[in-house]
């Protein structure tokens, strides 16, 4: 109580109160007269903004026959000059003597004027002001090297407003150039850069702040008054335990750290050491323990009658090389090739002077499985005997060879450290990983839609599988509903996947394709 007035209705007044004072002082009081102007272009030039004004621009050049004299570090610049108060503007507003036709000073420090001209106005009455003998013209400043554009007294209505374009040249300095100021004072009123209006105000901004602020402290009253239940109505608490592909282990952590946001009751583990060993583990693990979830590159393949499958997205993968090999695209024939060992330099596919070094995930792996069944096939001859990606990198002089790792991050770090080297990822993964470069096959991309239309080989379906039915009340069915209809969705899609449910033919993702 404030005075014997509740708090929140001293907060609800003040709420109401502050803005309609904001109001008052910023468009009755110090807005009334205003004069705004609006760097709506400045860059330097290039054929593209000569199409874009192919009859001013030659009228802005000192040659009188319109050629372009040799001229080095040309810009333009476009400037929007508005009145944007709530009266008009008269010529005797402008705080400058009433000898000087002048009322407005646009600066361009480091640069010199070529030329200017108007370009628009919003009354054509407002032409009379700026014809040559008003005052309108450019100078320069040569001791400050600053360029300057003079624009006489216009008066303008409400909403008036005109643009002036200029071709500039750099006189001192590098880089971006300095912003246009406009140097001006208005009686009674004030001269202002303009924002575009995407933008917020800091004025505004603030104003938003304190409401804001007003609302929340309204909220934490309010919590005395109501039982607090900050969890998602499909929020379980629990602990759930995700094991299975490290392939897409990044794009599950990030789900599982967005359900985590909205239900704080549950948990969650992560223990991804390969495909094949999470399966094997919620197959021995997991009977009547819907704690546990394994989630696979591909289907579960035979052994596993137990484990019930939930497709969740349409993965993509990638073929991926050390940057020195020198190719950036391989058709499927050449990578069969090299993983049977046909390939033992990569000048005989049209790249760099180096032997192959072939990177391959160890047996067990769901990317691995995917690999084989996508781009190499059923026929391809067992792949050569593999020894330590270690030993291969020391081995000197070096000389073509294979090797395995066991996990995705391995396989990142491999081929981004081994000269010469060729392997495979979940394409996301790859794309945010320095030091690997992705190689197009048979000059298709890693797309949804190049995957659909059967032209891109290298992909596969995300599942999680549990051993049995889960429960509709534990956390593994919630975690589950909430991939496959909530915001995990949208997380999964952010990282580059399909979900199944938004594919064409949502069958694709069956376990038997």
């Amino acid at each position: 109580m404030v005075g014997g007035i509740a708090l929140d209705t001293v907060l609800a007044v003040i709420g109401i109160t502050v803005p309609i004072l904001a109001f008052v002082w910023e468009f009755v009081l110090v807005g009334r007269k205003r004069l705004g102007y609006r760097v709506q272009m400045d860059t330097p030039v290039t054929g593209e903004i000569e199409s874009v004004f192919p009859g001013v621009l030659p009228q802005l050049r000192p040659e009188g026959d319109g050629a372009a004299p040799d001229l080095q570090d040309l810009s333009v610049v476009l400037v929007r000059i508005e009145n944007n108060g709530i009266t008009d503007i008269d010529s005797s507003d402008y705080a400058s003597p009433d000898t000087d036709n002048v009322g407005l000073h646009l600066h361009f420090a480091h640069r010199r004027i070529i030329g200017m001209a108007v370009t628009e106005l919003s009354d054509d009455a407002m032409g009379d002001s700026l014809k040559p003998g008003t005052g309108i013209g450019s100078r320069e400043d040569v001791q400050h090297r600053v360029g300057i554009i003079d624009l006489p007294k216009v008066p303008m209505d409400r909403g008036d407003h005109y643009k002036i374009l200029a071709i500039l040249q750099r006189t001192a300095g590098a880089g971006e150039y300095p912003a246009p100021v406009m140097r001006a004072k208005l009686k009674g009123g004030r001269v202002s850069e303009t924002r575009s209006r995407v933008g917020v105000s800091p004025r505004l901004l603030g104003l938003i702040v304190f409401l804001v602020a007003v609302i929340a402290v309204q909220f934490v009253m309010g919590l005395g008054d109501n039982k607090p239940d900050n969890d998602a109505a499909d929020c379980i608490s629990g602990k759930l335990t995700l094991v299975g592909s490290t392939a897409f282990e990044p794009a599950m952590r990030n789900a599982a750290d967005a359900y985590a946001k909205h239900c704080s009751k549950a948990q969650f583990d992560f223990e991804f050491d390969s495909s094949d060993r999470g399966l094997s583990r919620v197959d021995e693990e997991g009977k009547n323990n819907p704690g546990l979830l394994a989630i696979s590159d591909g289907p579960k393949g035979v052994g596993y009658p137990n484990l019930v499958p939930r497709s969740l997205v349409m993965s993509l993968f990638a073929m991926i090389v050390n940057p020195a090999v020198g190719v950036h695209d391989l058709s499927t024939q050449q990578i069969r090739d090299i993983y049977a060992g046909r390939v033992q330099n990569w000048q005989q596919v049209g790249g760099a002077d180096l032997p192959v070094r072939v990177v391959n995930r160890v047996l067990g792996s769901g990317t691995r499985e995917g690999f084989r069944k996508h781009v190499l096939g059923d026929d391809q001859p067992p792949t050569p005997a593999a020894t330590s990606c270690r030993t291969v990198a020391v081995t000197n002089p070096p000389s073509p060879a294979f090797c395995e790792v066991p996990v995705t991050a391995d396989m990142l770090k491999t081929i981004a450290d081994l000269p010469g080297s060729i392997g495979y990822s979940e394409y996301f993964d790859a794309a945010q990983a320095s030091g690997v470069k992705a190689v197009t096959i048979d000059g298709h991309s890693p797309a949804r839609d190049q995957v659909l239309d059967h032209t891109y080989p290298f992909w596969s379906v995300e599942y999680a599988y549990s051993n049995g039915e889960v429960p509709a009340d534990s956390l593994a069915a919630a975690f589950l509903r909430f991939l496959t209809g909530g915001t995990g969705k949208d997380v999964l899609r952010s990282q580059g996947n399909t979900p199944c449910g938004e594919l064409p033919n949502p069958t694709t993702c069956s376990p038997d394709k």
